[in-house]
C-alpha cells in the first residue's frame, strides 16, 4: 500500500511517523500524533532532547537499498521527495515538511528512494541514546 505523508498545514494535527522493527526484525510504519498544550499565541509540544542537526542532500534517482537507521533520529524533508518502503511492504511518500522518526536499528530495515526530478534536502536530528 502506497501512502503520501503531507506536510503540516495550519490548523491540522501535528504528527510524524516512525519506522521501527518488531521482534521478528520486520520493519513497519506507525503514525504518531504530537500532543500540544496551549500557550499564549498558539500551542507547544514537549521538548525533544536532541544531539545536533545534520544536513543531507541527495540527487534524483538515488536509491539507498535495504538499510537500518544508524541511530534514533528524526528525518525532516525540506525539499524534494522520497519513497520509503518498510519490509512489511508498506510504502510511504514524503515531501517538504514531512517528519519521520527512524527507529529501525535492527532487523531488515527499510528502503529510501529519491523520487521526482529535484534533489532532496533533509535534516537528520539525532536523539540521545
Amino acid at each position: 500500500m502506497s501512502r503520501s505523508v503531507p506536510a503540516i498545514e495550519q490548523n491540522e494535527d501535528v504528527n510524524y511517523f516512525r519506522v521501527y522493527a518488531d521482534e521478528q526484525g520486520e520493519s513497519h510504519f506507525e503514525d504518531i500524533e504530537v500532543e500540544l498544550s496551549p500557550v499564549p499565541g498558539g500551542e507547544l509540544s514537549q521538548l525533544f532532547p536532541v544531539q545536533g542537526i545534520i544536513f543531507r542532500r541527495q540527487q534524483p534517482g538515488y536509491d539507498h537499498g535495504w538499510h537500518t537507521a544508524p541511530r534514533r533520529q528524526f528525518v525532516i524533508t525540506l525539499a524534494g521527495g522520497a519513497e520509503l518502503v518498510a519490509s512489511d511492504g508498506e510504502v510511504r511518500r514524503v515531501g517538504p515538511g514531512s517528519v519521520m522518526l527512524a527507529e529501525d536499528l535492527t532487523g531488515k530495515g527499510h528502503i529510501t528512494r529519491v523520487i521526482g526530478t529535484e534533489e532532496r534536502l533533509s535534516l537528520f536530528v539525532p536523539l540521545p541514546d
